[in-house]
Protein backbone atom coordinates (compact mmCIF):
# COMPACT_ATOMS: atom_id res chain seq x y z
CA UNK A 1 0.00 0.00 0.00
CA UNK A 2 1.63 3.23 -1.16
CA UNK A 3 0.44 5.25 1.86
CA UNK A 4 2.11 2.80 4.24
CA UNK A 5 5.29 2.96 2.19
CA UNK A 6 5.48 6.69 2.96
CA UNK A 7 5.67 5.83 6.66
CA UNK A 8 8.38 3.23 6.03
CA UNK A 9 10.41 5.76 4.03
CA UNK A 10 10.12 8.31 6.84
CA UNK A 11 11.29 6.02 9.64
CA UNK A 12 14.12 4.58 7.54
CA UNK A 13 15.72 7.97 6.86
CA UNK A 14 15.21 10.30 9.80
CA UNK A 15 17.76 12.79 8.56
CA UNK A 16 15.96 13.21 5.22
CA UNK A 17 12.66 13.59 7.06
CA UNK A 18 14.15 16.27 9.33
CA UNK A 19 15.53 18.11 6.30
CA UNK A 20 12.08 18.06 4.71
CA UNK A 21 10.50 19.50 7.87
CA UNK A 22 13.19 22.18 8.14
CA UNK A 23 12.23 23.42 4.67
CA UNK A 24 8.83 24.40 6.10
CA UNK A 25 10.66 26.73 8.56
CA UNK A 26 9.54 24.66 11.54
CA UNK A 27 11.90 24.10 14.42
CA UNK A 28 12.20 20.50 15.60
CA UNK A 29 11.79 19.64 19.28
CA UNK A 30 12.88 16.14 20.29
CA UNK A 31 11.36 14.11 23.10
CA UNK A 32 11.88 10.63 24.60
CA UNK A 33 8.65 9.85 26.42
CA UNK A 34 4.97 9.54 25.58
CA UNK A 35 4.21 11.98 28.41
CA UNK A 36 5.83 14.84 26.48
CA UNK A 37 3.08 17.45 25.83
CA UNK A 38 3.13 17.24 22.03
CA UNK A 39 -0.08 19.21 21.65
CA UNK A 40 1.54 22.26 23.28
CA UNK A 41 4.73 21.91 21.23
CA UNK A 42 2.73 21.65 18.03
CA UNK A 43 0.45 24.57 18.96
CA UNK A 44 3.56 26.73 19.45
CA UNK A 45 4.49 26.17 15.80
CA UNK A 46 7.26 23.66 16.55
CA UNK A 47 7.53 20.10 15.25
CA UNK A 48 7.55 17.43 18.02
CA UNK A 49 9.71 14.42 17.11
CA UNK A 50 10.12 11.29 19.18
CA UNK A 51 13.77 10.30 19.49
CA UNK A 52 14.96 6.75 18.87
CA UNK A 53 18.48 5.40 18.95
CA UNK A 54 20.25 4.86 15.62
CA UNK A 55 21.72 1.74 17.29
CA UNK A 56 25.26 2.77 16.46
CA UNK A 57 28.22 1.68 18.56
CA UNK A 58 28.35 3.40 21.93
CA UNK A 59 31.62 5.36 22.15
CA UNK A 60 31.11 8.97 23.22
CA UNK A 61 28.22 8.22 25.58
CA UNK A 62 30.47 5.86 27.56
CA UNK A 63 32.02 8.95 29.15
CA UNK A 64 28.68 9.97 30.63
CA UNK A 65 26.52 6.88 31.23
CA UNK A 66 27.23 3.55 32.87
CA UNK A 67 27.00 0.40 30.78
CA UNK A 68 23.98 -0.70 32.80
CA UNK A 69 21.84 2.20 31.54
CA UNK A 70 19.23 1.19 28.98
CA UNK A 71 20.13 1.06 25.30
CA UNK A 72 17.60 3.75 24.33
CA UNK A 73 19.15 6.41 26.58
CA UNK A 74 22.72 5.43 25.75
CA UNK A 75 21.96 5.30 22.02
CA UNK A 76 20.16 8.65 21.85
CA UNK A 77 22.95 10.35 23.81
CA UNK A 78 25.52 8.80 21.46
CA UNK A 79 23.59 10.12 18.44
CA UNK A 80 23.48 13.59 19.97
CA UNK A 81 27.15 13.76 20.93
CA UNK A 82 28.24 12.43 17.53
CA UNK A 83 26.20 15.05 15.64
CA UNK A 84 23.57 12.73 14.19
CA UNK A 85 20.86 14.84 15.88
CA UNK A 86 22.14 18.23 14.76
CA UNK A 87 18.80 18.87 13.07
CA UNK A 88 17.22 19.32 16.51
CA UNK A 89 16.48 22.83 17.75
CA UNK A 90 15.60 21.72 21.25
CA UNK A 91 14.55 18.89 23.52
CA UNK A 92 11.92 18.36 26.19
CA UNK A 93 12.37 15.90 29.06
CA UNK A 94 9.28 14.84 31.02
CA UNK A 95 9.74 13.39 34.49
CA UNK A 96 9.95 9.64 33.83
CA UNK A 97 12.51 7.05 34.92
CA UNK A 98 15.72 7.80 36.83
CA UNK A 99 17.89 7.19 33.77
CA UNK A 100 16.03 9.69 31.57
CA UNK A 101 16.09 12.24 34.38
CA UNK A 102 19.87 11.90 34.60
CA UNK A 103 20.11 12.04 30.81
CA UNK A 104 18.35 15.40 31.05
CA UNK A 105 21.20 16.79 33.15
CA UNK A 106 23.90 15.33 30.90
CA UNK A 107 22.08 16.61 27.82
CA UNK A 108 21.75 20.12 29.18
CA UNK A 109 25.43 20.35 30.06
CA UNK A 110 26.91 18.74 26.95
CA UNK A 111 24.75 19.73 24.00
CA UNK A 112 24.30 22.86 22.01
CA UNK A 113 20.64 22.98 21.03
CA UNK A 114 18.79 26.26 21.21
CA UNK A 115 16.00 25.10 23.52
CA UNK A 116 15.88 22.80 26.54
CA UNK A 117 13.00 22.06 28.91
CA UNK A 118 12.38 19.81 31.89
CA UNK A 119 8.65 19.18 32.29
CA UNK A 120 8.26 17.62 35.73
CA UNK A 121 4.86 15.94 35.64
CA UNK A 122 3.51 14.25 38.79
CA UNK A 123 4.13 10.55 39.39
CA UNK A 124 0.91 9.89 41.27
CA UNK A 125 -2.02 10.75 39.00
CA UNK A 126 -5.15 9.66 40.85
CA UNK A 127 -5.74 12.72 43.04
CA UNK A 128 -7.22 16.14 42.36
CA UNK A 129 -4.07 17.79 43.69
CA UNK A 130 -2.00 15.83 41.15
CA UNK A 131 -4.24 17.01 38.35
CA UNK A 132 -4.02 20.61 39.59
CA UNK A 133 -0.26 20.30 39.73
CA UNK A 134 -0.17 18.89 36.20
CA UNK A 135 -2.24 21.81 34.90
CA UNK A 136 0.22 24.21 36.55
CA UNK A 137 3.22 22.44 34.98
CA UNK A 138 1.64 22.43 31.53
CA UNK A 139 0.67 26.10 31.87
CA UNK A 140 4.26 26.98 32.78
CA UNK A 141 5.53 24.95 29.82
CA UNK A 142 3.08 26.79 27.56
CA UNK A 143 4.57 30.11 28.71
CA UNK A 144 8.09 28.80 28.06
CA UNK A 145 7.07 27.79 24.55
CA UNK A 146 5.55 31.21 23.94
CA UNK A 147 8.82 32.84 24.97
CA UNK A 148 10.78 30.48 22.71
CA UNK A 149 8.52 30.97 19.70
CA UNK A 150 8.05 34.70 20.20
CA UNK A 151 4.27 34.49 19.90
CA UNK A 152 1.29 33.78 22.13
CA UNK A 153 -0.34 30.35 22.02
CA UNK A 154 -4.05 31.06 21.79
CA UNK A 155 -6.89 28.72 22.72
CA UNK A 156 -7.60 28.52 19.00
CA UNK A 157 -4.04 27.27 18.39
CA UNK A 158 -4.41 24.69 21.13
CA UNK A 159 -7.82 23.52 19.97
CA UNK A 160 -6.53 23.07 16.44
CA UNK A 161 -3.56 21.09 17.75
CA UNK A 162 -5.80 18.93 19.94
CA UNK A 163 -8.05 18.16 16.98
CA UNK A 164 -5.03 17.14 14.89
CA UNK A 165 -3.73 14.70 17.51
CA UNK A 166 -7.22 13.38 18.19
CA UNK A 167 -7.60 12.51 14.50
CA UNK A 168 -4.28 10.67 14.56
CA UNK A 169 -5.27 8.73 17.68
CA UNK A 170 -8.71 7.93 16.30
CA UNK A 171 -7.35 6.49 13.06
CA UNK A 172 -4.56 4.51 14.71
CA UNK A 173 -7.15 3.07 17.08
CA UNK A 174 -9.29 2.06 14.09
CA UNK A 175 -6.33 0.33 12.45
CA UNK A 176 -5.57 -1.63 15.62
CA UNK A 177 -9.25 -2.52 15.99
CA UNK A 178 -9.37 -3.83 12.41
CA UNK A 179 -6.24 -5.88 13.08
CA UNK A 180 -7.83 -7.35 16.23
CA UNK A 181 -10.95 -8.38 14.30
CA UNK A 182 -8.97 -9.65 11.29
CA UNK A 183 -5.52 -10.79 12.46
CA UNK A 184 -2.97 -10.48 9.69
CA UNK A 185 -4.94 -7.78 7.90
CA UNK A 186 -1.83 -5.65 8.28
CA UNK A 187 1.68 -6.91 8.93
CA UNK A 188 3.39 -6.22 12.24
CA UNK A 189 6.12 -4.31 10.42
CA UNK A 190 3.49 -2.01 8.96
CA UNK A 191 1.85 -1.42 12.35
CA UNK A 192 5.28 -0.55 13.71
CA UNK A 193 5.93 1.86 10.83
CA UNK A 194 2.57 3.61 11.19
CA UNK A 195 2.95 4.31 14.90
CA UNK A 196 6.61 5.29 14.75
CA UNK A 197 5.98 7.41 11.65
CA UNK A 198 3.10 9.19 13.38
CA UNK A 199 5.53 10.17 16.15
CA UNK A 200 8.10 11.77 13.84
CA UNK A 201 6.40 12.85 10.59
CA UNK A 202 4.58 16.11 9.84
CA UNK A 203 1.31 15.67 11.73
CA UNK A 204 -0.82 17.21 8.98
CA UNK A 205 0.61 14.66 6.54
CA UNK A 206 -0.11 11.87 9.01
CA UNK A 207 -3.69 13.13 9.35
CA UNK A 208 -4.16 13.00 5.58
CA UNK A 209 -2.63 9.53 5.13
CA UNK A 210 -4.15 7.53 8.00
CA UNK A 211 -7.83 7.82 6.90
CA UNK A 212 -6.85 6.51 3.45
CA UNK A 213 -5.14 3.52 5.05
CA UNK A 214 -8.18 2.87 7.24
CA UNK A 215 -10.47 3.01 4.20
CA UNK A 216 -8.30 0.57 2.23
CA UNK A 217 -8.07 -1.85 5.14
CA UNK A 218 -11.85 -1.77 5.63
CA UNK A 219 -12.30 -2.79 1.99
CA UNK A 220 -9.85 -5.68 2.11
CA UNK A 221 -11.12 -9.26 2.15
CA UNK A 222 -9.14 -11.48 4.49
CA UNK A 223 -8.91 -15.22 4.86
CA UNK A 224 -9.19 -16.87 8.25
CA UNK A 225 -5.86 -16.62 10.05
CA UNK A 226 -4.82 -19.61 12.16
CA UNK A 227 -1.73 -17.90 13.62
CA UNK A 228 -1.53 -17.48 17.39
CA UNK A 229 -2.89 -14.14 18.57
CA UNK A 230 -0.19 -12.21 20.47
CA UNK A 231 -0.16 -9.06 22.59
CA UNK A 232 3.21 -7.32 23.08
CA UNK A 233 3.95 -5.49 26.33
CA UNK A 234 6.87 -3.30 27.36
CA UNK A 235 8.26 0.21 26.96
CA UNK A 236 9.38 0.62 23.34
CA UNK A 237 9.86 -1.93 20.61
CA UNK A 238 12.16 -0.35 18.05
CA UNK A 239 13.51 -3.53 16.47
CA UNK A 240 11.53 -4.17 13.27
CA UNK A 241 13.07 -7.62 12.76
CA UNK A 242 11.15 -8.81 15.81
CA UNK A 243 7.80 -8.37 14.08
CA UNK A 244 8.82 -10.46 11.09
CA UNK A 245 10.39 -13.13 13.32
CA UNK A 246 7.22 -13.41 15.36
CA UNK A 247 5.04 -13.83 12.29
CA UNK A 248 7.45 -16.36 10.77
CA UNK A 249 7.13 -18.34 14.03
CA UNK A 250 3.36 -18.57 13.64
CA UNK A 251 2.22 -15.55 15.63
CA UNK A 252 0.24 -12.44 14.74
CA UNK A 253 0.08 -9.20 16.74
CA UNK A 254 -3.46 -8.26 17.76
CA UNK A 255 -2.63 -5.52 20.29
CA UNK A 256 0.08 -4.05 22.45
CA UNK A 257 0.84 -2.29 25.72
CA UNK A 258 3.75 -0.16 24.52
CA UNK A 259 4.62 3.51 24.87
CA UNK A 260 5.41 3.29 21.14
CA UNK A 261 2.02 1.69 20.59
CA UNK A 262 -1.43 1.84 22.08
CA UNK A 263 -0.36 3.62 25.29
CA UNK A 264 0.84 6.53 23.14
CA UNK A 265 -2.38 7.03 21.18
CA UNK A 266 -4.91 5.77 23.73
CA UNK A 267 -7.49 8.26 24.98
CA UNK A 268 -9.15 11.26 23.39
CA UNK A 269 -8.61 14.83 24.56
CA UNK A 270 -11.98 16.46 25.18
CA UNK A 271 -12.50 19.27 22.71
CA UNK A 272 -15.18 21.10 24.69
CA UNK A 273 -13.02 21.84 27.74
CA UNK A 274 -10.39 24.45 28.51
CA UNK A 275 -7.48 23.18 26.36
CA UNK A 276 -4.70 22.85 28.97
CA UNK A 277 -7.09 21.21 31.44
CA UNK A 278 -8.25 18.81 28.72
CA UNK A 279 -4.66 17.82 27.91
CA UNK A 280 -3.91 17.28 31.61
CA UNK A 281 -7.05 15.16 31.98
CA UNK A 282 -5.97 12.79 29.21
CA UNK A 283 -2.52 12.33 30.72
CA UNK A 284 -4.16 11.64 34.08
CA UNK A 285 -6.79 9.22 32.79
CA UNK A 286 -5.03 7.15 30.12
CA UNK A 287 -3.33 3.85 30.92
CA UNK A 288 -0.12 4.50 32.82
CA UNK A 289 3.37 3.08 32.37
CA UNK A 290 5.39 1.84 35.39
CA UNK A 291 6.79 5.36 35.89
CA UNK A 292 3.31 6.64 36.87
CA UNK A 293 0.77 5.51 39.45
CA UNK A 294 -3.02 5.50 39.59
CA UNK A 295 -3.59 2.35 41.66
CA UNK A 296 -1.77 -0.76 42.90
CA UNK A 297 -3.55 -3.21 40.59
CA UNK A 298 -4.41 -1.05 37.58
CA UNK A 299 -1.65 -2.17 35.21
CA UNK A 300 -2.19 -5.83 36.05
CA UNK A 301 -5.91 -5.56 35.47
CA UNK A 302 -5.27 -3.69 32.23
CA UNK A 303 -2.96 -6.30 30.68
CA UNK A 304 -5.46 -9.07 31.48
CA UNK A 305 -8.31 -6.97 30.08
CA UNK A 306 -6.32 -6.24 26.92
CA UNK A 307 -5.56 -9.94 26.43
CA UNK A 308 -9.22 -10.81 26.88
CA UNK A 309 -10.46 -8.00 24.65
CA UNK A 310 -8.13 -8.99 21.81
CA UNK A 311 -8.74 -12.74 22.43
CA UNK A 312 -4.99 -13.17 22.70
CA UNK A 313 -3.49 -16.63 22.99
CA UNK A 314 -0.48 -15.20 24.75
CA UNK A 315 1.43 -12.11 25.87
CA UNK A 316 5.08 -11.47 25.08
CA UNK A 317 6.92 -9.04 27.34
CA UNK A 318 9.64 -7.30 25.30
CA UNK A 319 11.66 -5.36 27.83
CA UNK A 320 14.73 -3.26 27.20
CA UNK A 321 17.70 -4.57 29.11
CA UNK A 322 18.35 -2.49 32.25
CA UNK A 323 14.90 -0.85 32.08
CA UNK A 324 14.25 -0.90 35.82
CA UNK A 325 10.61 0.32 35.91
CA UNK A 326 9.39 -2.38 33.52
CA UNK A 327 11.65 -5.03 35.05
CA UNK A 328 10.19 -4.35 38.50
CA UNK A 329 6.67 -4.41 37.02
CA UNK A 330 7.05 -7.72 35.20
CA UNK A 331 6.57 -10.22 38.08
CA UNK A 332 3.36 -8.53 39.17
CA UNK A 333 1.96 -8.39 35.62
CA UNK A 334 2.86 -12.03 35.02
CA UNK A 335 1.06 -12.98 38.22
CA UNK A 336 -2.11 -11.29 36.97
CA UNK A 337 -1.84 -13.08 33.61
CA UNK A 338 -1.24 -16.43 35.29
CA UNK A 339 -4.35 -15.95 37.43
CA UNK A 340 -6.28 -15.00 34.28
CA UNK A 341 -5.11 -18.12 32.46
CA UNK A 342 -3.08 -16.19 29.87
CA UNK A 343 0.29 -17.64 28.83
CA UNK A 344 3.24 -15.26 28.68
CA UNK A 345 6.96 -15.15 28.00
CA UNK A 346 9.72 -12.62 28.65
CA UNK A 347 12.22 -11.33 26.08
CA UNK A 348 14.97 -8.99 27.22
CA UNK A 349 16.39 -6.86 24.40
CA UNK A 350 19.23 -4.44 23.97
CA UNK A 351 19.77 -1.95 21.15
CA UNK A 352 21.38 -4.51 18.87
CA UNK A 353 19.52 -7.74 18.10
CA UNK A 354 22.58 -9.93 17.83
CA UNK A 355 20.78 -13.23 18.43
CA UNK A 356 17.75 -13.05 16.15
CA UNK A 357 18.05 -16.76 15.35
CA UNK A 358 17.77 -17.67 19.02
CA UNK A 359 14.88 -15.25 19.41
CA UNK A 360 13.05 -16.83 16.46
CA UNK A 361 13.43 -20.24 18.10
CA UNK A 362 11.96 -18.92 21.35
CA UNK A 363 9.02 -17.38 19.47
CA UNK A 364 8.37 -20.65 17.67
CA UNK A 365 8.51 -22.61 20.92
CA UNK A 366 6.08 -20.19 22.55
CA UNK A 367 3.55 -20.25 19.69
CA UNK A 368 3.60 -24.07 19.74
CA UNK A 369 3.17 -24.10 23.52
CA UNK A 370 0.07 -21.90 23.45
Amino acid sequence: MKEINIFHDAINDGKALASKIKKTDKKIIGYLCSYAPEELIYAAGFHPMRLFSSKSDIILAENHLQSYCCSLVRGVLEDSLSGRLDYLDGTVFPHTCDTIQRLSDIWRMNNRYEFFWDVILPVKLNTQSAKNYMVDVLTRFKKDLEKASGSKITDEDLNKSIQTFNRIRKNLSKIYSLQTKNPGLIKGLDLYALVKGAMIMDRDEVCSLLPKIVSRLEQMNTQKNTAKRIVISGSICDSPDIYQALEDAGGVIVGDDLCTGQRWFEGKIMEDQEPVLAIASRYSDRMVCPAKHIGPAVRGENIVSLAQKTRADGVIFMLLKFCDPHAFDYPYLKEFLDKGGVKSMLIEMDGQLSSLGQLSTRFETFTHMI
